[in-house]
Formats: structure tokens, sequence, C-alpha cells
């Protein structure tokens, strides 16, 4: 009767992670992301799973005095082996990077299935509203809290040899920091510069146009 009872327990153990992992990962599929409700479904319910391996899989081999085993070597592996799978959350596009959150949503979902695994279900309940508070409410644009953003500028000019610094000199004058610069040639034969610009949070685009307009040497502006 009572091996039946923790075998019970630890089905609900497995059920209230996976829960848990929905609640996180319903968040993100709102939101168009790559890892979503059956994702951090997995991830909670397999770092449960290991969590209750790592605790109570080894009794049948375990002999006092003679072999003993640290029940938290299986449980640390966990969070190398979510390492991997959030590092493959993360894109990086030149200088853009994206997956952060989800990434991180991975992570701590992990952390909360191994919570509930070894049994600590406030903490684990707890964590899930935490995380599912910090990615509902965080997210909306506190206006508030002024942050800058930084936006991808092509811009297209004549061949002219002075035509990089000038844009630089523009961008300085109206206080907006380039903090990356590539320069090619386009297809037909036009100079494409592409900008990697720090914008004022409350920055508006046609401002960018005004700030070239009239300027001989600027073709094409793309933001």
């Amino acid at each position: 009767m009572g091996d039946w009872m923790m075998q019970l327990e630890f089905l609900l153990k497995l059920a209230l992670a996976g829960v848990c992992g929905a609640m996180i990962g319903y968040e993100r599929k709102n939101r168009l992301k790559e890892a979503g409700i059956r994702t951090h479904m997995l991830v909670a319910i397999g770092s449960a799973l290991m969590m209750i391996v790592s605790k109570y899989g080894f009794f049948d081999v375990l002999s006092p005095g003679r072999v003993e085993l640290d029940p938290a070597r299986v449980a640390a592996q966990i969070v190398s082996g979510i390492g991997f799978l959030g590092a493959g959350m993360i894109f990086i596009k030149k200088q853009s990077v994206s997956g952060l959150t989800t990434a991180a949503g991975i992570w701590a979902t992990a952390g909360i299935g191994m919570a509930v695994g070894a049994g600590l279900y406030f903490s684990g309940i707890a964590a899930t509203v935490l995380v599912f508070f910090v990615q509902v409410v965080l997210h909306r644009n506190f206006k508030w809290i002024k942050i800058p953003i930084a936006k991808q500028v092509i811009l297209q000019t004549d061949d002219s040899s002075d035509s990089i610094s000038l844009i630089q000199e523009k961008f300085l004058e109206n206080h907006l920091e380039i903090i990356g610069l590539k320069a090619g040639r386009a297809a037909d034969g036009l100079m494409e510069i592409e900008l990697y610009v720090k914008f004022p949070p409350d920055y508006d685009a046609s401002g960018l146009l005004n700030l070239f307009h009239g300027n001989p040497h600027i073709k094409s502006i793309e933001y």
C-alpha cells in the first residue's frame, strides 16, 4: 500500500510540474515565440522526473556504510542540459539578439520542475506565478521607463567619398548614437550604408526622413 502511495505521489508531482510548465508556455505561445506549451511542459516534466530519479531511484542499491550516493548529482546535470536547449532558442542576427526571454523561461521552467520533483510544491507554484507575472506584466510598455532602442537603418547614397562622414555628422548633431556601421556596393552601383543606431524610446521614424530631407547624396532610406 505504501509503495502505491509513493507511486501516486510521483505521478502527482509530474502532473503538477506539467501544469506549471504549461502556464509559462501559454504566455510564450501567445506571443508566437519559438518554444510554446509543449516545450515548456516537457522541460518541466522531464526535470521533475530526473529529480525524482535522483532522489528516490537508487534506494535498492544503497547500503549503509558501503554504498552511498549523492542525490544532487543527477539533478545537477539538468542545469547543464537545459543550458544547451536554451542556447538553441537564442538567435543572433547581425547586432540584434532575440530569444533571450524564451531561453530564460526555459531555464526557469526547469528549475520549477526540479522544485516540484523534490517535493517543494509551494516554491514551485510560487516561482511559476512570479515567472508568469514577469513575462506578462513587465512585457508591457511602461511610459515612465525610458529605455533606448537600437534599430537598423539602411541608406543608399551616391559614390561620394565624404558620404559616410556627412551621415555620421548628421546623426551626431541630432544626438543619435551610431553603434555599428557597414558599407558596401549595391547592385545598382550606389553605395549602401548599413547602420545600427540607438534611438530614444519615443523617437518618431518620420524624424529620420526629415533628417536627410534635401540631401542630394541620399537616394533612399530604409528604417
